[in-house]
């Protein structure tokens, strides 16, 4: 080949091309008429920015439960994202984060993006029982999130072992000194029992377990001689005479144990029961919250998310955002109360 027929490498100058002016103005109208047409684009991945939640969800939603996998938080957790996917239209991914009765779970998700692809299911404990234990100021805080959907609440049942003398309540209050265990420090097991023997003036010790079935155990072993349990711990020890129920901490009787009364029933006024409800950061945008909501209420009418719940004796809580947030700023400030009138220091029992 001719060496000298080859093109220079590089660019190619070439004389500009000159439009008349009226075919210049014309050009350029043209050229910002299609500018305006083209849609929006967000910095992170295209699409639209979801202010308006018209393209939500467009990935997989990531459930978060501060708890160890096995437990009444995931179970819940785990039938919800089920029965979900269909109708929010995207996978539900549950992660478990466990630690600090809920804390590490809800600083993670809480300080995030709320854009509704990071949401907890978390456990009204962590905000009405927990500020009575620790003064934690760097605790996650009501104004941290923004409540989406309540989902269950769960009793606690009073209960003593089978050859107890105690057959009622006003039985146990009268027998003086009482050794109880609870399932935790920080739990509605801890804080029912304190209410009840301080409003009935008992000199009583709390003993704390790790959970329902070390303290079933307890109670079987009579280690203690009463215990507050959830209905899914206690109903086949009842069922089997190996536990005696003597009340019930609920508004109302339990559906699982529907002749055991109330304490309120008994002559104390203490209600105390776990309730779990769906939670994303603060600031997520209205129209986002509403589809997530409207996808749960959905997910939560599903004959296989009701199973689970009868399965374990955990009743639903049909409550909007507004309402979730009233209910456990309620609690957390009656608890407080009662715990200063009574004198009951529950950092004591950690």
């Amino acid at each position: 080949m001719n060496m000298s027929t080859r093109r220079p490498r590089g660019r190619v100058a070439t004389a500009p091309t000159v439009l008349p002016r009226r075919r210049f103005l014309a050009a350029g109208a043209a050229l910002a008429l299609a500018v305006t047409a083209l849609p929006a684009c967000s910095v992170e991945g295209g699409g639209s920015s979801g202010g308006d939640g018209g393209d939500y969800p467009s990935r997989a939603v990531e459930f978060t439960v501060p708890t160890e996998p096995g437990g009444s938080t995931d179970t819940i957790t785990r039938a919800l994202a089920k029965s979900i996917e269909k109708p929010l239209g995207a996978q539900a991914v549950v992660v478990n984060k466990p630690g600090a009765n809920g804390k590490i779970a809800g600083k993670d998700v809480f300080s995030g993006k709320p854009d509704g692809y990071r949401v907890a299911v978390m456990p009204q404990s962590l905000f009405a029982i927990g500020p009575l234990m620790v003064k934690d100021p760097d605790a996650v805080k009501l104004e941290d999130m923004t409540f989406v959907k309540g989902l269950t609440v769960e009793d606690f049942v009073l209960v003593v072992p089978k050859d107890s003398k105690a057959r009622t309540l006003k039985d146990l209050v009268e027998s003086g000194d009482v050794r109880y265990g609870t399932t935790g420090a920080g739990t509605g097991s801890q804080l029912a029992q304190a209410l009840l023997f301080g409003l009935a003036k008992v000199r009583a010790t709390a003993v704390p377990f790790d959970g329902g079935a070390p303290l079933a155990s307890a109670l079987l072993g009579r280690k203690v001689d009463a215990g507050a349990l959830h209905p899914a711990d206690a109903v086949k020890h009842i069922e089997a005479g190996n536990l005696r129920p003597l009340a019930v901490f609920g508004s109302r009787r339990s559906q699982a144990l529907p002749d055991v009364p109330t304490a309120t029933e008994s002559g104390y006024k203490i209600v105390v029961d776990q309730r779990r409800f769906v939670a994303a950061p603060a600031g997520l945008p209205a129209a986002v919250r509403d589809k997530l909501a409207e996808a749960i209420d959905k997910a939560v009418a599903s004959p296989e998310y009701g199973q689970v719940l009868q399965r374990n004796h955990i009743g639903r809580w049909d409550a909007g955002g507004d309402e979730v947030g009233r209910q456990l700023t309620k609690s957390r400030d009656d608890f407080a109360a009662m715990t200063k009138t009574l004198g009951i220091d529950l950092t004591g029992q950690r």
